[in-house]
């Protein structure tokens, strides 16, 4: 597992080294940045499983994935429409940011269409995806979020299981 710690000038270069990954920025700038690094691993019906506590950095690290992916429209918190959709560059495959934190769980996504969003041929971040968890598939890249100091935040980064066995 690699882990970094980077000063303000900020940029992981993913391909660089192997999941699970252990990282930790001290900005929302370097959050972003670590987004935009992020997004290399992103390829049709991607999910990018966002879990940490409120102020974590969630909607950021969002952001950074999407700039990365060159969308230029500014991603805003989707909590009060829970979906936002955005067009990749040549809009063949949306982008989705989804924020379960208002739903009760599984039935609640499934009823505004779950399904066809996730498991389609889009990319999607999900922030609060521990409420919806039959719709973060084995393959999905999880991201734990943890507070370590004001601006500081630890991503742990994996497929199957969070580095080091924990949960």
């Amino acid at each position: 597992m690699a882990s970094l710690i980077q000063p303000d000038s900020f940029r992981v270069n993913l391909p660089a080294f192997d999941l699970p990954a252990l990282i930790v920025t001290s900005s929302a700038e370097e959050t972003i940045a670590l987004g935009q690094s992020l997004a290399v691993l992103a390829e049709e019906s991607s999910v990018f499983a966002l879990r940490g506590p409120l102020g974590a950095g969630k909607t950021c690290l969002a952001k950074g994935i999407a700039r990365g992916l060159g969308i230029e429209e500014e991603l805003s918190s989707p909590t009060y429409t829970i979906v936002s959709e955005y067009a990749l560059a040549g809009g063949k495959t949306p982008f989705y940011h989804i924020d379960a934190y208002r739903l009760s769980g599984n039935d609640d996504f499934s009823a505004i269409g779950g399904e066809d969003i996730v498991f389609g041929n889009g990319i999607s971040v999900i922030e609060w995806s521990e409420r919806i968890p039959d719709f973060v598939s084995p393959q999905a890249i999880k991201i734990d979020i943890e507070i370590i100091g004001d601006d500081k935040r630890r991503f742990r980064i994996y497929k199957d299981k969070p580095p080091h066995g924990e949960e």
